[in-house]
């Protein structure tokens, strides 16, 4: 087994279920604490040459984006668990690596379909192009049609699928390392200290991914960019291979503590849900 003690057998449904809310919980959490930091990145990202950044209205967009956040990240970790738990129970221990970043991808792709349009209108508004989150929705879509709010979907998937897979794969497998050593579970402070650290190397290693997903989702009827390839020969071009790395600092800083406090978060859900799922069954079985 995986993960070191697992019960192979599950509930599909339960699982999803607990996910979700779990998921959900963990993803609002993080996006309302750190969205400020996420709003600098966008604006360095979006930023060419010497502009200059603004430092006004950090949290433009937050209420229209955790609208979104919340059934994405609800997805995303309703999809993942119920997956992972199958794969692992399908592949050999020693490729639960490869079941946790299949894992991760497959809950990646799910929850696109909700993150792609959320990100588009947080990022137009974190760039001063609207002012709110339904006026953002109804301009877009009046001007660029419906394809309007999934603008960057090619290169979202090419940052977010890696991302996913590979910080969830980080993730899991430190956690199971860690368990085999301390011969225990974990903490929530190891969670969080385990997911901060999965999140900031992963942060890092797909900053040019997220500098042309930022480029490709904010740039409108501009059409600058003709699509991912486009839109990396002229960053080359133009500003060169450092331009690849803007906003890498808050970046790294924003999803190394948004790893932490998510999967502290998610973590902490989880066991609760646990906890309560195991009471109701033993007062099932008193009655």
């Amino acid at each position: 087994m995986g993960e070191g003690g697992e019960e192979k057998s599950f509930n599909f449904l339960q699982i999803l279920l607990e996910g979700s809310i779990a998921g959900g919980t963990a993803g609002v959490v993080v996006e309302t604490a750190l969205y400020p930091i996420d709003t600098i990145k966008t604006r360095l990202q979006a930023a060419r040459g010497g502009s200059r950044i603004e430092c006004k209205g950090l949290y433009s967009g937050l209420a229209g984006n955790l609208a979104g956040v919340l059934p994405a990240s609800a997805i995303f970790v309703g999809v993942y668990e119920p997956t992972k738990r199958k794969l692992l129970e399908t592949l050999p221990e020693n490729l639960s690596a490869v079941a946790h970043f299949t894992a991760g991808a497959i809950g990646g792709i799910a929850a696109s379909l909700v993150r792609v349009p959320t990100e588009v209108v947080k990022q137009r508004m974190q760039t001063g192009q609207f002012k709110s989150a339904p006026d953002a929705v109804r301009l877009i879509v009046g001007k660029e049609g419906f394809k309007g709010l999934y603008a960057g979907y090619g290169s979202f998937l090419l940052r977010d699928l890696p991302f996913d897979a590979i910080q969830f794969c980080i993730y899991e497998q430190l956690r199971i390392g860690y368990k085999l050593v301390a011969r225990r579970d974990l903490n929530d402070p190891e969670n969080a200290l385990i997911g901060a650290f999965s999140g900031a190397i992963t942060g890092a290693i797909t900053t040019p991914l997220d500098v042309m997903k930022t480029r490709l989702m904010v740039q409108g009827q501009g059409n600058q960019y003709t699509g991912i390839v486009s839109c990396a020969q002229t960053i080359l071009r133009e500003e060169g291979p450092k331009a690849f790395l803007k906003g890498i600092e808050p970046r790294v800083l924003w999803i190394g503590i948004g790893g932490s406090i998510f999967f502290g978060v998610l973590e902490k859900t989880k066991s609760m849900l646990a906890e309560r799922r195991k009471r109701e069954l033993r007062a099932v079985k008193d009655e």
